[in-house]
């Protein structure tokens, strides 16, 4: 027997109860691995990327935006969206670092997958290390109000351990790529 297979959870049925812009929420029935049944709701996302961009003086590019669940501005890396499911991720990533912070790049790392919250949400995070960076000018989507700002590398891991930076993608992504670069 696969050592998964004690674990694993069937769907039975799917109810659309929302179709929004960016999200859809089913409930879903599933069959547990004891027999039983239960209910599951569950957010489809189309997925997205965050990037990681490193100046050669060591400095990570953000943002700095409103978030409106929580009514507050954070600082985040650049990131964004898939504009539909099957987009070519470090197309995407690309895109959104030159959208957000005006920079493109010579070299584009795949630096791993996140997964945002997998108890309800299926959005997977494709996360991105670019260095080399060359910059131009901004091109913010219509509804993003976004300040991009530079953050030494060492302040930006002092910010995510004292808490001051509380996104989820910035953590995992900025701390893998110090990892990845030795900061």
């Amino acid at each position: 027997m696969d050592k998964d297979e004690s674990l694993i959870e069937t769907a039975i049925s799917s109810e659309s109860i929302y179709n929004g812009k960016i999200i859809k929420v089913f409930r879903d029935t599933v069959r547990l691995p004891d027999g039983k049944e239960s209910l599951r709701e569950v957010v489809r996302h189309p997925g997205a990327v965050c990037v990681v961009p490193v100046t050669d003086s060591g400095e990570i590019l953000c943002v700095r935006q409103f978030r409106y669940p929580f009514s507050r501005v954070t600082t985040e890396i650049p990131a964004g969206k898939l504009d539909h499911i099957g987009e070519d991720h470090a197309a995407a990533a690309r895109r959104e670092l030159l959208e957000e912070t005006g920079a493109s790049c010579s070299e584009l790392r795949f630096i791993g997958e996140l997964y945002t919250s997998p108890a309800i949400l299926d959005e997977v995070i494709y996360m991105y290390l670019a260095t080399g960076l060359r910059f131009g000018e901004t091109h913010f989507d219509d509804d993003e109000f976004i300040e991009p700002i530079s953050v030494p590398f060492g302040k930006m891991k002092e910010m995510i351990l004292s808490g001051e930076i509380k996104d989820a993608k910035t953590q995992a992504a900025v701390l893998k790529a110090a990892l990845l670069l030795g900061y």
